[in-house]
């Protein structure tokens, strides 16, 4: 029986994930992502209305069309975690495969909500929570298992497939952090275990393998001691205050408000991105938010937020989307005064968020910065740790589970070559054991 590993999307660039692998007759398939960065999108923009066809040769989405020529039955298609990378094509793509769509619940729950907002197909496919730690046997030679990991998301885990062939992990995203207060630590312990067992394939990130400097990833507590030390000040001067972070990083929103509320102030979680990502993990329970915060993500809602904090800008904290300058964003339209709320003098802007690294992210911030800067605002950027493994990160996850194989994924080029160097390190030699793809190729690996 063959394995076979097809890059759909994800191979080149850093976003539109989506990786099929077909065992035998049998065929499942990891995420179904949108590429951010392609039309300047980030986590306000609503592709609900646009067309498959279209956004595919935009760049937006992968290009599944390709699986017409793959032989075989789909039997499920997994999602990692619920970041828009992984999971924002599914209302896209999903309704061409008679397969359900497997998540966590934090995932599923995100997944249904994309699903809803499709005004363009109708997706009916079934939905199917897996919690970590459990598996489900998709075929007769196929079972799916969720080892749990840790994300800059809530309930990310480690996708992993047990075949008569062996054991393929997808890796698509992870950090190994040990102190989140909303997930528990990744299970090193299965993983050693899969190792043991005998991993024919690794599919694995490499968003930080060029990054030579950050090693290893630091933990999210340290991300919540440079946020205390950064709000403690501000929050009991009489101006105002912002912090903008990812909707989507639970755990840090938890952090924020953690802090925020032995304070005076009221905090406002504001944004259409906040409402989804951190709505959905309050009602699961995920998330804990004090009684003196709330969540308004409607347009009109947002306005009278603001107003409100305008009147009296010392007794309110503003969490805002918008950390990358995306000029249609909630802190961007505040710099440039065209929202209810101004920056006056003494304001003070937290960045909660890295420059996600490409020219046009790097020119929006770089203006939105002037712009608070010019209105008088104070700005502590970059209060920040990733939510990706560092190289030796990498180097550990590698000796735990011994691949036989290894494919670079999530990136462009220079990241696949980055990440196959430091396999080499570890014994791999490139064309050998470890194999760099392009969007639309294949590997096979035959018993």
């Amino acid at each position: 029986m063959s394995v076979e590993v097809i890059a759909i999307g994800g191979y080149q660039e850093v976003g539109k994930n989506m990786t099929a692998i077909r065992i035998g007759e049998d065929v499942v398939i990891f995420d179904m992502g949108i590429h951010l960065d392609r039309i300047s999108m980030h986590e306000d923009t609503d592709i609900d209305r646009m067309h498959s066809l279209d956004l595919i040769e935009r760049g937006v989405i992968p290009d599944d069309t390709l699986m017409k020529d793959v032989d075989g039955k789909v039997k499920g298609i997994v999602f990692s975690h619920g970041h828009l990378d992984h999971i924002g094509a599914v209302a896209k793509l999903a309704h061409r495969y008679d397969a359900p769509l497997f998540g966590t619940p934090y995932t599923a729950a995100l997944i249904e909500k994309q699903i809803k907002g499709e005004r363009k197909f109708k997706v009916t496919n079934p939905i199917k929570v897996l919690n970590p730690g459990s598996k489900i046997k998709l075929s007769k030679d196929i079972t799916l298992e969720f080892v749990q990991s840790t994300h800059s998301i809530p309930q990310a885990v480690f996708p992993v497939l047990h075949t008569p062939e062996g054991v393929i992990v997808y890796a698509l995203d992870f950090k190994f952090d040990n102190h989140q207060k909303v997930s528990p630590p990744p299970d090193y312990k299965r993983l050693k275990e899969l190792g043991r067992k005998g991993v024919l394939a690794l599919i694995v990130e490499t968003t930080n393998a060029k990054n030579y400097d950050e090693v290893k990833t630091h933990s999210e507590r340290i991300a919540r001691n440079i946020l205390e030390d950064v709000m403690r000040g501000p929050l009991h001067e009489k101006t105002g205050m912002i912090v903008t972070t990812f909707s989507s990083h639970v755990e840090r929103v938890q952090a924020i408000a953690d802090i925020a509320k032995k304070s005076h102030r009221e905090i406002f979680f504001l944004g259409r991105s906040m409402e989804r990502f951190c709505g959905i993990a309050q009602k699961l329970g995920i998330l804990k938010l004090p009684k003196n915060a709330s969540i308004y993500g409607s347009p009109k809602a947002v306005n009278r937020a603001l107003m409100k904090a305008d009147k009296d800008r010392a007794n309110y904290l503003l969490v805002t989307t918008g950390h990358q300058g995306e000029p249609d964003a909630l802190l961007p339209r505040i710099a440039s005064n065209r929202t209810p709320f101004n920056i006056k003098k003494g304001d003070n802007v937290i960045i909660s968020a890295p420059i996600i690294p490409n020219p046009t992210n790097a020119a929006n911030r770089h203006i939105m910065e002037r712009r608070l800067k010019l209105n008088g605002a104070r700005i502590y950027p970059n209060a920040h740790v990733s939510g990706h493994a560092g190289r030796e990160d990498h180097r550990e996850f590698l000796r735990m589970i011994k691949p036989q194989h290894i494919i670079p994924a999530h990136g462009d080029l220079s990241m696949l070559s980055a990440y196959a160097e430091l396999a080499e390190e570890e014994g791999y030699r490139i064309g050998y054991d470890i194999h760099i793809l392009r969007n639309a190729q294949a590997q096979v690996f035959k018993s």
